[in-house]
């Protein structure tokens, strides 16, 4: 179990024993100097600290792909704005791209600079896939350079937040399924997939969830919605507004008074122990242990009235190394041809 801080920073709650994934985003919150660009000294004394395992640059997320976001002035207290080195009572934007770099060969010098600063911690980025020219072009970028990120995290289009604009949540960004078999699969393709590890998130919640997503290539999944429903989340749809009726999303003390953390925190583990032991249980009684190989043709999908197919049928992985000789397989040979290592 490790806990993702998200963009915000890290605080106080987060240093209570757990392993943390620190998220740094496009508003660098704790390691920012104060036009809001990235400051790696900031960046260095905070990473160093034992409770961080990992960072995760966040590209983009399920929920609103190529959108920034908005935190209230009315959320940003004293203690919020401290974690965020930004100003108390101020509305503090998080811009739709990154300014510290804006290419696939400067995305992995910045991954590779994080990694010197923390001290050889594990480094990588989150992204929900769009045109998957750009994702191959990031793949041809660390064939030419040698560098790579330690892992990807795959966030799919069904991804949610309660504050993200409805056509951006609708119809923006590729569902996890298809963003994950095609990342496994260029990687195995650049020969890169024993270097590169991948996490799925986007509605996973059962253990069902979870074993289809390490059968599509997952090393790891993260659950966000699962662990807000287990905390009492009722999807009001109000954590923009510092009205979350059910004090989780909120930071005005009459409403997170109701949230008893003793209690709530055995739910979580609950919630997070059975879901494990769910998948656990399936993969033995199918006879299988958790290997994308053998789960991909156990798993199958109705496709038609009459026809179901394995997601070894519907997701074919490319060959190791298959996209560094020629000819290049065909389902990947105009994009491979239009991506380029040197812009997204």
């Amino acid at each position: 179990f490790s806990h993702n801080t998200g963009e915000g920073g890290i605080s106080e709650w987060h240093l209570q024993g757990g392993d943390l994934v620190w998220q740094v985003g496009t508003g660098y919150f704790g390691c920012r100097r104060k036009d809001g660009s990235f400051c790696g000294e900031t960046f260095r004394q905070r990473a160093v600290n034992p409770a961080v395992k990992m960072i995760e640059i966040k590209l983009s997320q399920g929920a609103k792909p190529g959108h920034g976001g908005i935190l209230p002035a009315s959320k940003v207290s004293d203690e919020i704005a401290r974690i965020r080195d930004v100003s108390v009572g101020q509305d503090v934007l998080s811009p739709p791209v990154h300014s510290a770099f804006s290419s696939p060969v400067e995305l992995l010098e910045f991954i590779t600079e994080l990694r010197n600063l923390c001290g050889g911690k594990p480094v990588g980025f989150k992204l929900c896939l769009g045109e998957r020219r750009e994702f191959l072009a990031i793949c041809k970028a660390m064939v030419e350079t040698g560098l790579h990120p330690d892992f990807i995290t795959i966030d799919g289009a069904e991804g949610g937040t309660g504050a993200a604009p409805l056509e951006f949540s609708n119809s923006v960004g590729m569902p996890l399924n298809d963003g994950l078999a095609f990342v496994h699969s260029a990687l195995l393709g650049i020969g890169m997939r024993d270097r590169v590890r991948l996490i799925a998130s986007g509605k996973i919640t059962t253990g069902f969830h979870l074993l289809s997503k390490i059968a599509l290539g997952a090393d790891l999944c993260n659950s966000a919605r699962g662990m807000m429903f287990s905390l009492g989340c009722i999807q009001a749809l109000k954590c923009n507004t510092n009205q979350c009726p059910t004090g989780i999303a909120t930071q005005s003390s009459r409403l997170y008074r109701g949230l008893d953390v003793t209690d709530k925190a055995k739910r979580v583990s609950r919630f997070h122990e059975a879901t494990v032991k769910s998948a656990v249980e399936l993969a033995s009684a199918s006879g299988l242990s958790c290997t994308p190989e053998k789960l991909r043709w156990h798993i199958f999908r109705r496709t038609a009235q009459d026809r179901i197919q394995p997601l070894g049928e519907l997701y074919p992985c490319l060959e190791w190394g298959a996209l560094l000789q020629e000819p290049i397989p065909q389902s990947f040979q105009p994009l491979w041809s239009a991506a380029d290592a040197r812009s997204f």
